[in-house]
């Protein structure tokens, strides 16, 4: 292990052989018996790179002043200087080599410190993870996040595949997703997910429960952090191309490349098939239709000594349909019904980064995301537009034990449609927030975090969260808990999937407050890790669709509750790992009075996932995830669904720049429609023709294809 060795020679009353007078520091950067050429000195908030010889000059003020060295390859150096009136002070100091350990950081904590130091607990997928999931569904995230432990994607418009993630059985509604920190996708929805592609993905960040304090209205249940890759030191191109037994294609080229003066490059850029699939042979389309092109260029610059810039833009075209396959028609009218949606989306985002006076960090953030929606349920047209904007100042820094972050920020969001104007809404959100971290001592770290915001229609609310991280020499313990909001509309999952024109809404909606708690306790022996977590939340005036007469919106009276526990265990001996999964989840609201179980979500949820990988040869591995039951509503079949286990297994090998890749999902042929039609006799109250999905539509599905390094 190397360690940092920070020496200081003050020599006063020692004249520069130079002629130059004044207060000044005379900065000396070596490693070893070298001289260090281009690192960046930091000192009285000016910044500037030693010469050929490794010296820096800097005028000063006369007192104590900070000096950073920082140099690419090297740990950083600082260090404190007493410098007196007219005299120049010689510093040297001496790096050494940057300390390679296998350390995740993460930024969705707004600190960017280790994940093992986070009091907040927050789980993570590496680049490894995410590849293996990549090979299961190219064109989405769906699979990566309905693998992680407490969290579900759940169907929510089978007609169109739309979905949306439930974080330990709060609705979808409540999970904020953001990409490298920005809100880049506005509003996710239940088709969101299906469009963000995986193959730029270098880490998910996830945090599970109230997240307010940190990111405001739209994280009342959580925030997925979307990283991207980030270019290495040589440029890098990967072709993937990928086949589905149900008829879906995939290619998707990836590009990264280094470019002059700390600048990077990387571009992602892929078109998407689907074809429409009648699996149960009823003339109904179980998997819909889809063209899709999505295009992702990405800019870096860092400049060594704190400062870097980051620009990003997408966009996103795609034509979805769904409803009776061509030529055919619904057995209970005689005629077509077809669904659709075409969408366009363009957006773009920026965050820049400073270090401000040698000691503290500035940052900027802003994103501009736009969507253009053209919807047909039937014989009902429905296009709509929707916009949001976001700004962010905020200032970190440190002081002693402390690490803190001050910052406001600035949303809005705002939903027109051409037809329904009187759904038509336009929120602006000013907010400010503070954070702090404490290491008290080695074995406990502590966090407060609170955030203000003044909501445009639903007024101001106060948003703090504190938690707390207890350490020995092998067990680790974490307790959180907080408060948020979440401002309602009109745009529920239930609307996305029967649309607007029958939704009424009999009053005015008050926002939603949400509260969690959650404690879990981790222990490393030698190759197994486990944890076993705790939760429980509350949202008090929740919204509820009734869909038993059309769609009426309003507040329940009654709060809706979550309470669990997830137990994750992994065992890593090279080249084998298993990580095992199980979460438990009650969930409650209240219907006509009567305090129910929430529809669709199962109390039970387990998964067994098993991989040998070896570098340079290739890849198997096997899953096994079982689902319990789960109350329905408005399905005239059953009241209650039924469990299931779904098996895979993926097998990649490795042929020097290629590799091939075979991918079996749900090998067990699970389908909804093994137990009931997926059609409904009768049209619903709300318009809809299908049940709501509780089991894959599908069944058994073979993918296969090949990546190619360029």
């Amino acid at each position: 292990m190397y360690f940092m060795c920070v020496c200081v020679v003050a020599l006063s009353l020692v004249p520069v052989a130079r002629a130059q007078t004044g207060t000044a520091l005379l900065v000396e950067v070596t490693a070893g018996d070298a001289v260090i050429a281009g690192a960046g000195v930091t000192a009285a908030g000016t910044t500037v790179r030693t010469d050929a010889k490794g010296f820096v000059r800097i005028p000063v003020v006369p007192g104590s002043i900070d000096v950073l060295v920082v140099k690419e390859g090297f740990a950083p150096a600082s260090t404190t200087v007493t410098v007196a009136q007219g005299q120049e002070q010689k510093v040297l100091v001496e790096l050494s080599p940057a300390e390679i350990e296998e350390a995740v950081t993460v930024s969705a904590t707004r600190t960017n410190t280790r994940l093992d130091d986070q009091p907040m607990r927050v789980e993570v997928l590496v680049r490894e993870e995410i590849e293996e999931k990549m090979l299961m569904t190219p064109g989405d995230i769906v699979m990566m996040l309905n693998e992680m432990g407490g969290m579900r994607v759940q169907a929510t418009s089978p007609s169109l595949g739309a979905a949306s993630v439930r974080v330990q059985g709060m609705k979808g509604r409540y999970t904020r997703f953001l990409s490298d920190g920005l809100p880049l996708f506005g509003d996710v929805g239940g088709l969101g997910l299906l469009q963000i592609p995986p193959m730029d993905l270098g880490q998910v960040e996830v945090i599970k429960g109230t997240a307010s304090s940190l990111y405001g209205a739209g994280a009342m249940g959580g925030v997925v952090n979307l990283i991207s890759r980030r270019p290495g030191e040589t440029a890098e191109r990967e072709l993937m191309l990928n086949r589905s037994s149900r008829g879906a294609t995939d290619a998707i080229l990836w590009y990264s490349t280094p470019l002059r003066s700390g600048w990077s490059l990387s571009f992602l850029g892929g078109g998407h098939w689907q074809d429409q699939a009648d699996v149960d042979d009823d003339n109904w389309s179980d998997l819909p239709g889809y063209s899709r092109g999505v295009v992702r260029p990405r800019l870096f610059w860092n400049n060594g000594t704190g400062g870097s810039l980051f620009l990003t833009a997408g966009a996103t075209i795609e034509e979805r349909t769904g409803g009776t396959l061509d030529g055919e028609v619904l057995g209970a009218t005689g005629a077509p019904y077809r669904e659709a949606l075409d969408t366009a989306r363009w957006d773009a985002g920026a965050l820049w980064q400073t270090l401000w006076g040698g000691r503290y960090v500035a940052s900027a953030r802003a994103a501009f995301a736009r969507t253009s929606h053209a919807h047909t349920f039937g014989e009902i047209v429905e296009d709509d537009r929707h916009t949001t904007g976001f700004g962010e100042l905020a200032v970190r820094g440190s002081a002693g034990a402390h690490t803190w972050v001050l910052g406001a920020a600035l949303e809005h969001d705002r939903y027109e449609s051409q037809r329904l104007s009187r759904f038509d809404r336009a929120f602006t959100i000013p907010g400010v927030f503070a954070q702090d971290d404490v290491v008290v001592a080695d074995w406990l770290s502590l966090s407060a975090s609170a955030r203000f915001d003044q909501h445009s229609e639903y007024g101001s609310f106060f948003s703090p969260r504190v938690a707390a991280l207890f350490r020995s020499s092998r067990w680790t313990s974490r307790i959180s808990a907080g408060t948020g909001f979440f401002g309602p509309s009109a745009l529920t999952e239930e609307t996305e999937a029967a649309g607007l024109t029958r939704l009424v809404i009999p009053r005015p909606l008050v926002a939603e407050r949400g509260s969690s708690l959650s404690m879990d306790v981790s222990r490393t022996q030698g190759a197994l890790s486990y944890t076993a977590t705790l939760f429980a939340s509350r949202v008090e005036d929740p919204i509820h669709v009734d869909r038993s007469a059309g769609l009426v919106l309003t507040n329940l009276g009654e709060a809706t509750t979550n309470i669990g526990a997830e137990l994750l265990a992994t065992l890593r001996h090279e080249p084998f790992a298993v990580t095992a999964n199980y979460t438990f989840v009650r969930s409650r609201e209240s219907d006509d009075g009567a305090r129910l179980e929430s529809p669709l979500t199962p109390r039970h949820s387990a998964g067994l996932v098993g991989m040998w990988e070896r570098e340079d040869v290739g890849r198997v591995g096997v899953e096994v995830y079982y689902t319990g039951k789960q109350r329905l509503e408005q399905n005239p079949y059953a009241t209650g669904s039924e469990p299931y286990v779904i098996v895979g297994l993926l097998v990649e090998r490795q042929l020097g720049r290629l590799r091939v890749f075979v991918n079996g999902e749900n090998l067990t042929g699970v389908r909804q429609s093994n137990w009931h039609p997926l059609l409904r006799p009768t049209r619903a109250p709300d318009g809809r023709w299908t049940v709501d999905a509780w089991a894959p539509l599908d069944g058994r599905t073979v993918n296969g294809g090949i990546r190619l390094r360029l």
